[in-house]
């Protein structure tokens, strides 16, 4: 490592080259300080989102959500997000919604969900603590089939020494009484093997999913910390199959055949999945740029995480320490382990809930303007195709809330189901516009940073003289988190001179010869310093955010 007194000499020296080879700019860019523009603000690096409303969530959960979220000073938007994914894991394919009261269309509520934020805000523990209650159903499952399988072992054992002795007698009997013999030597009825029900899967190659969804149609979770490794995987070259299957188990209720000349023929019934997992921002929004511009993630794989959170994060950290609310824990404990039990239909079939009729009218009502929105033309096509996911996301949502709260209504799903579900539609919404704002805005993260830096008046040599103009070499030197190289340093800069900002010149050859390289003339107010209003860049965001249109669980009737 270059010691810092090295690094101060180097960045005085470089100083001293640039101000050489720029004074006559500086004096120009001074000079001509009246013919500049009126700089534009830099749009918003991301628009606003809606905050977590607790009575968003079912009474049963709402306290036990809020209790880890308050524990571990994370976005309650994390462990809501994470509570009703679990819960749609148990559910899988074993209730269907049919959205229309005619139409055979049914949907599974088996549902995708992503928490989005940078390190340290407590995603991973967070979704770990609201999947706990699946873990702990897969705990007993478990421990429950070793005992079974022991059984089954024995049984299997008597089987084998009651053949070997029908056998013998056999032997003896061969020469008298072959029909007899024939009998004997008939095997008994094989004991099927006891499968244990799996419930969630971290780490499994799709050939290995698949022999577990054998034995498990009516679905499970796969939960992955870290979503972006399992995402980058199924972009690689060969793994187009892959990427199929993980779009089949979206659809919750179709089946899937593989054949290999090796492995032979595996049918599953139903590939029914639940998908769970957090990413950093900075690595989805480099994924959806990629996808949105014909790469392999082009597919609406992603728009498939319809339960999809980016929530701002409070930079005042509280530190807590107390008991969690046991009570809390216990009752949304007790849905987990009721939904566990859920039960098809003695045909073998999932159980069928419909709407009300207050609630069809109101399911017609959203639908139909969703729709003509998303075909007005007027949505980027990526943003347009998650939200076509919606139309399964809000039936789902509001089947899982009845199935919470009024599970003994005969398999009809209220207004007030629906209409929790439709408010969580809208506070999703501005998640989701958050989202892929990567697609249709600029990246002026680095922009931001350059010219808040000018602002502060950190332009500047070990003298401390400020700079006028700049190379991005100069300012690659200073190794500035986002702006450590000269492209970062000239992507940045390019931006700023779009909205004004800069100036881009071309600075001649020398004497050696050589590439012309770019140099930035600073706007003279950046210089001289304005007030905060002029000069924010346009980049404070209104705390203002998209409102709920359907905003009702302040004003209608309801008792959770």
């Amino acid at each position: 490592m270059i010691p810092a007194e090295k690094l101060d000499k180097i960045d005085a020296e470089a100083a001293a080259r640039f101000q050489l080879e720029t004074e006559s700019a500086d004096e120009s860019s001074t000079a001509d300080a009246q013919t500049w523009a009126e700089p534009t603000p830099l749009p918003d690096a991301l628009p606003p989102v809606a905050a977590f409303e607790p009575d968003l969530l079912p009474e049963a959960l709402r306290d036990w959500v809020a209790d880890i979220a308050h524990r571990m000073q994370c976005p309650p938007d994390f462990t809501a997000v994470g509570a009703v994914v679990a819960l749609s894991s148990l559910i899988g394919a074993r209730a269907v919604i049919s959205p229309k009261a005619e139409d055979d269309w049914q949907g599974v509520p088996n549902l995708w969900g992503l928490v989005i934020g940078i390190p340290g805000v407590m995603k991973s523990p967070a979704l770990l603590e609201v999947v706990a209650p699946v873990r702990k159903l897969e705990d007993a499952e478990r421990k429950a089939h070793q005992d079974v399988h022991a059984e089954w072992k024995i049984d299997s054992e008597l089987n084998k020494l009651t053949g070997e002795a029908r056998r013998s007698e056999a032997k003896q009997l061969a020469a008298k009484d072959r029909t007899k013999a024939r009998e004997l030597l008939t095997p008994p009825e094989a004991i099927p093997e006891p499968v244990a029900r799996r419930y969630i899967v971290n780490d499994s190659t799709v050939e290995k999913l698949q022999e577990i969804l054998v034995d498990n149609p009516w679905g499970l979770l796969v939960f992955r910390d870290e979503l972006h490794g399992l995402i980058s995987a199924m972009d690689r070259p060969g793994q187009e199959g892959s990427r199929g299957f993980f779009l089949t188990g979206y659809d919750g209720k179709s089946g899937y055949t593989t054949d290999r000349v090796i492995r032979g023929t595996n049918h599953i019934p139903r590939v029914c999945l639940a998908m769970l997992g957090s990413i950093q921002p900075g690595k989805v929004q480099s994924y959806i740029r990629e996808a949105v511009n014909g790469g392999a993630g082009d597919d609406g794989l992603l728009q498939r995480f319809g339960l999809t959170v980016w929530p701002d994060i409070n930079p005042a950290f509280t530190y807590v320490d107390r008991k969690p609310d046991a009570y809390a824990r216990e009752r949304a404990e007790a849905v987990f382990t009721r939904l566990n039990g859920l039960q098809v239909t003695q045909e073998g079939q999932p159980l069928v809930w419909r709407f009300s009729q207050e609630a069809q009218d109101l399911f017609k009502q959203w639908l139909v303007p969703l729709m003509t929105e998303l075909r007005g033309g007027e949505l980027h096509p990526a943003l347009v195709s998650h939200l076509s996911k919606y139309t399964k996301l809000i039936p789902a949502l509001a089947l899982i809330f009845a199935l919470v709260d009024t599970p003994d209504s005969g398999c009809v799903v209220h207004e007030r189901e629906l209409v929790r579900a439709l408010d969580w539609g809208d506070y999703l919404r501005t998640h989701a516009e958050r989202l892929y704002s990567a697609a249709v805005r600029p990246d002026t993260h680095g922009a931001k940073q350059l010219l808040d830096k000018i602002k502060d008046a950190k332009l500047c040599g070990a003298d401390g003289v400020t700079w006028q103009t700049f190379t991005p070499r100069l300012i690659a030197a200073k190794h500035w988190t986002g702006l450590g190289t000269p492209e970062a340093v000239r992507k940045a800069s390019d931006l700023l001179v779009e909205y004004g900002w800069l100036i881009r010149e071309a600075v001649p050859t020398g004497a050696a010869g050589g590439r012309p390289s770019d140099r930035y003339l600073i706007h003279p107010k950046l210089l001289k310093g304005a007030g905060d209003g002029q000069m924010d860049g346009g980049l404070k965001r209104s705390k203002k955010p998209r409102q709920l249109r359907y905003g009702t669980y302040k004003t209608r009737n309801r008792s959770g």
